[in-house]
């Protein structure tokens, strides 16, 4: 009994495992190539939609190349939060998942299938 147990939690570990690094790569994809449709949506709050074009965008491209994901912004390692300071104010993203009808959570974010992912840049602010 302590075998299967034993084997059970490791099998249970290495599944979450790779859950994570598949939902991170993911929302790196996605992240990267955020005008692509077919991977997720991007929304903008307010506050960043009322930047200049040229500043919005500029914006964007902060948010495509971020790397600085640690312990503090990233604890589950899924690459889904990040803080960005521009032109001396501070933003966020975020990345939510839903359902493929944009109803619910969706039931595996591990599966792109399953998921619409939704990227939101935001003010500080606006959180």
């Amino acid at each position: 009994m302590v075998i299967q147990t034993a084997a059970l939690t490791a099998n249970v570990k290495n599944n979450a495992v790779g859950s994570t690094t598949r939902v991170r790569e993911l929302n790196d994809t996605f992240r990267r190539d955020i005008f692509n449709i077919n991977l997720g949506t991007l929304f903008f709050t307010p506050g960043v939609a009322a930047l200049k074009d040229g500043d919005r965008f500029a914006l964007i491209t902060e948010v495509q190349c971020f790397e600085d994901f640690n312990e503090n912004n990233d604890p589950w390692q899924e690459h889904d939060f990040g803080r960005i300071d521009f032109q001396g104010e501070r933003y966020f993203f975020k990345i939510d998942y839903y359902d493929k009808a944009m109803q619910f959570h969706s039931p595996d974010k591990s599966d792109h299938t399953l998921t619409n992912r939704v990227l939101t840049i935001m003010h500080a602010s606006e959180y």
